[in-house]
């Protein structure tokens, strides 16, 4: 029996490890223990999110990663969490659709563009229709 782990031939890397998570490939410590990286850079606070802060709301279609169904994104809202949920809530039963709220921006299954720019425009947001 082996008494030293395996490692990748490439890379060099712990092929598995009994640790928690991932691996620093520098200190070869798990990454929340990791002494490579800043202090900063460490901390697990939720990055700033790439929505302008223009205060317009956009509503948009994507189907990327989706497996080709679609899902219709309102992102640009600064709501704190459970405004966003209590919104998307909302918007759902308008739409009559699933959805959920993942890092800030609300998604509702289907193209619903349409009905939530309605919604949201009467809601009181100034709203933009972006894509396609």
């Amino acid at each position: 029996m082996r008494d030293r782990p395996k490692f990748h031939v490439e890379r060099g890397e712990p092929l598995s490890t009994t640790q928690p998570g991932r691996i620093c490939p520098t200190c070869a410590r798990p990454k929340r223990a990791c002494e490579c990286r800043p202090a900063a850079q460490r901390s697990h606070a939720p990055a700033q999110s790439a929505v302008p802060a223009d205060g317009i709301v956009r509503v948009s279609r994507q189907t990327k990663g989706r497996k080709g169904k679609g899902v219709t994104l309102v992102t640009g809202l600064r709501l704190p969490p459970a405004g966003l949920d209590a919104l998307c809530k909302g918007l759902k039963q308008r739409c009559g659709a699933g959805g959920s709220v993942r890092d800030g921006v609300i998604e509702i299954q289907g193209d619903h563009r349409d009905a939530l720019v309605a919604a949201l425009e009467a809601a009181g947001h100034t709203v933009k229709r972006a894509g396609g």
